[in-house]
């Protein structure tokens, strides 16, 4: 009788350093790895940015791109972008309202790991499953903190969202899009109950729909 021999299962702690991960699936012959994540995915107003990277080399200093600062943001998207196969999808909000955020979030992951020139061994990415990747796939909670992969994808889908939304100020500078990105906050609600949603707004978002005075459109999540 044959036993069927299977690999014991790696442990990774998650106060083993942020490249524990890939160093791990590495060690089972699963590279090259991929990270998966994104960015505005809470906002009211602008794009959701997703970003799949694919690191060639450790960068110094990467972590999970809402704890750093902007310039070192700009600092390390340089470095990722220079060295790095990256991938990146912008959904619009039209796409959202028609769609639903959630569906949307799940095609741009699959869309931009399809945009990366080396096929991956390994998908990492964050927070929920992703069904139809083109690799085995693992999601991690709060990847961005935990594996360097998908904090680089974080870093770059943040700078790309917020470059769009400081851009967007210069046609919109009522609304204050290069302060709050299109997040709902105090002067962002102030602004709404003043002019109105613009083109750019996520009318199925609750905050939205209400300055519209029909509740019925909204999908709940801002």
């Amino acid at each position: 009788m044959t036993v069927a021999f299977r690999p014991r299962p790696s442990v990774v702690r998650r106060d083993s350093g942020l490249y524990a991960y890939e160093r791990a699936l590495a060690r089972r012959g699963l590279t090259p790895i991929a990270g998966v994540d994104e960015a505005g995915r809470g906002a009211c107003a602008g794009p959701l940015v997703v970003a799949a990277v694919i690191l060639r080399k450790e960068i110094p200093g990467l972590g999970d791109s809402k704890l750093l600062t902007a310039a070192t943001r700009e600092r390390l998207y340089t470095l990722v972008t220079k060295s790095a196969d990256v991938g990146v999808v912008v959904i619009p909000p039209q796409e959202i309202d028609a769609r639903g955020l959630h569906r949307c979030n799940v095609a741009g992951m699959r869309r931009a790991v399809a945009q990366l020139t080396t096929d991956p061994e390994y998908i990492l990415t964050d927070g929920f499953p992703v069904p139809g990747l083109p690799a085995p796939s693992l999601a991690v909670w709060k990847g961005d903190q935990v594996a360097a992969c998908m904090a680089a994808a974080s870093i770059v889908a943040k700078v790309t969202r917020d470059r769009m939304m400081v851009s967007l100020d210069t046609e919109f500078p009522a609304y204050g899009f290069a302060e709050h990105k299109g997040y709902t906050t105090a002067r962002h609600r102030r602004a709404l109950e003043a002019h109105g949603p613009c083109s750019h707004h996520r009318f199925s978002f609750v905050t939205v729909a209400r300055e519209m005075g029909d509740n019925e459109m909204g999908a709940g999540v801002a």
